[in-house]
């Protein structure tokens, strides 16, 4: 479980989103992110029951950090008001669809798929789903993941059908896509209840097929 100090320490940092806070808060900051390690811990072990793939790996494997990068932003806040951890087949730095959780007090968010991939990878998405339509509706259209997810994320779309592919081809709403996110917000309480973790767990239970389908076309 995650505890209320983990969360009242990013509220307490959006507020004092500053460098002399942060070094006189250094320790609130080190104890959050045990806790949140500790969780993410918990969780691969749980997930791995299901999704063989995620077997093996380590918090470090996963967590995000805290630092921004401010080279090209307009923000220039040294650090995220969020923890963050990517749950998939070679950790947060590969390109493979897998299980995102999001701590932030402004919004608590469970996250699965592919966000931005790279314009080779999303062409071997669409060539998927455009060949094998009738199984990836079967998936996004099943009542379970409806239930917990709702549609996939829309995100950034374009305007009519991809180069290459039939402008009435009957999966035109999903090969316009630039993501493919499944999405699922979790109010606060939740979030510090004792099951968290065995809750996003199922969450993410829901989901791997999405997963598979995504990792199988990019030949994962």
């Amino acid at each position: 479980m995650l505890h209320k100090s983990t969360i009242d320490f990013l509220k307490k940092l959006k507020k004092n989103n500053n460098r002399d806070w942060f070094g006189r808060n250094k320790k609130l900051y080190e104890d959050a992110k045990y806790d949140f390690e500790v969780f993410v811990f918990e969780l691969i072990q749980k997930i791995s029951g299901y999704d063989e793939s995620i077997s093996g790996l380590e918090p470090k494997d996963c967590l995000f950090r805290i630092y921004k990068d401010v080279r090209f932003s307009k923000d220039k806040s040294p650090y995220k008001t969020n923890l963050g951890a990517s749950i998939n087949p070679g950790g947060r730095k590969a390109s493979t669809a897998g299980y995102y959780v999001h701590i932030d007090p402004s919004e608590y968010f469970l996250g699965s798929g592919l966000y931005m991939p790279m314009p080779d990878t999303l062409l071997a998405v669409r060539n998927r789903i455009a060949s094998e339509f009738k199984a990836f509706k079967k998936i996004v259209d099943n009542k379970d993941f409806r239930r917990v997810y709702g549609k996939l994320w829309s995100g950034d779309t374009l305007k009519t059908a991809p180069k290459g592919f039939e402008k009435d081809h009957p999966a035109l709403e999903y090969l316009k896509l630039r993501s493919f996110i499944a999405g699922h917000t979790v109010k606060e309480e939740k979030v510090l209840s004792k099951n968290y973790a065995d809750y996003t767990a199922k969450v993410f239970k829901t989901v791997k097929p999405l997963n598979d389908f995504l990792n199988n076309a990019i030949g994962i």
